[in-house]
């Protein structure tokens, strides 16, 4: 028998070099599978570096390493212990209310994922291919649990290679839907907007010129545009909306001033001007082969501009930069209207508890029924010229 390789629990991401977790397919441009920024040494660094993902946040890191031959890493797990569900878009608030009406204890719990961001991505990350050793994380995370005593280890946001190792090890399969626009290989935005129905198509070209009166302009701004001064502005903006949506925002200042260093070639902020001064903004991170909407925000109310700054301009984008897919964040049905189509996103689950487990097997069996329901619902309802082959 195959001795089992050691768990190396890295504590910091900023404590492994950057040359070193670049290897990690998918933490690079030009690697084996497209790259992610969320899963990039720089984004995962500043989320830590700037207080943002730290314990006292409820988010303590516990990165599960496999280290290779060569004492690097071979493979990592992004993992923290947590205190909450916050921050998560996947929710067991439920779960753990039920859990502890029973008497158990539901927190802490591993959290596998990128804080604060609900986009798909590689979670098993593996070096030069190995993905031989995606089966040992799976396991090596399950045993850190029992370990430790935690209720549960949630793996969320999976691509799908990821989700089969880990249902193949008994973690439990959970569905949710977002919405994503699908580039055909559009020319233009009007070559897009083509295969709409005619009153979808009149509709989307009226939202996009009122979004754009009472003197309001678009800019992209991206690179050496990303100066301090354009963060102040655009953190006012994501303080005033996040105080409102969430009662505390989540990302700390310094944060933008990280990725600002460590990865602006890879951020695109559209921001909205009136009378001189920027008004209205949406940071995005650029992929290989994705574009991914994030979080807007505004010191200003206008109609339609939230449309226009986070769906509109970021099929624009897309399409002029040959992108497959835009990934506009969590929820919001109102996107459909917009072009972007109900996609199923995935996530897997070890419960400790052999009562809780089978309790939650029930419900996800259900939920996953409906969460299908409704995809095909809102497929047949899409702006799409009918009898056209939807993406």
């Amino acid at each position: 028998m195959m001795p089992k390789p050691a768990i190396r629990i890295i504590e910091k991401i900023s404590s492994v070099p950057k040359a070193e977790w670049d290897r990690l397919d998918g933490a690079a441009r030009g690697g084996r599978i497209p790259y992610n920024p969320f899963v990039s040494h720089p984004y995962l660094s500043a989320l830590e570096d700037s207080g943002s993902a730290v314990s006292r946040a409820g988010w303590q890191p516990r990165h599960i390493g496999l280290p290779g031959d060569d004492g690097q890493l071979a493979a990592v797990l992004p993992c923290y212990g947590k205190s909450h569900s916050q921050g998560e878009y996947v929710f067991d608030h439920a779960w753990a209310d039920a859990f502890e009406r029973a008497g158990g204890r539901y927190y802490p719990k591993f959290q596998c994922t990128v804080p604060f961001t609900p986009a798909s991505g590689p979670r098993l990350l593996v070096a030069d291919g190995r993905t031989d050793l995606k089966a040992t994380l799976a396991q090596a995370l399950r045993e850190e649990t029992d370990r430790l005593g935690l209720s549960s280890a949630h793996v969320t946001f999976l691509q799908e290679d990821d989700l089969a190792v880990l249902e193949a090890d008994g973690y439990l399969h959970r569905t949710d839907q977002q919405f994503h626009f699908i580039n055909k290989g559009y020319g233009s935005h009007d070559d897009f907007l083509a295969e709409l129905s005619s009153s979808k198509r009149k509709n989307l070209r009226k939202e996009r010129r009122s979004a754009l009166e009472n003197g309001l302009s678009i800019d992209w701004l991206t690179g050496s545009d990303l100066t301090e001064d354009i963060w102040d502005q655009f953190f006012a903006f994501y303080m005033d909306t996040g105080s409102r949506k969430w009662g505390r925002p989540y990302l700390t200042r310094e944060f933008y001033s990280l990725i600002g260093e460590r990865m602006a070639e890879d951020i695109l902020l559209v921001m909205a001007k009136r009378d001189g001064r920027y008004v209205a903004g949406a940071i995005n991170f650029i992929g290989e082969d994705a574009f991914y909407g994030r979080h807007w925000g505004c010191i200003e109310d206008h109609p339609f501009l939230h449309f226009e700054v986070c769906y509109h301009q970021a099929i624009d984008f897309a399409l002029a930069h040959k992108l497959d897919r835009v990934e506009a964040g969590a929820q919001g049905e109102h996107k459909l209207a917009r072009g972007y189509l109900p996609v199923t996103t995935h996530s897997a689950h070890y419960i400790a508890h052999p009562g809780l487990r089978n309790a939650v097997a029930d419900y996800l069996e259900r939920e996953r029924e409906a969460i299908t329901e409704t995809g095909e619902y809102l497929s047949e309802h899409s702006p799409f010229r009918k009898g056209e082959e939807q993406p």
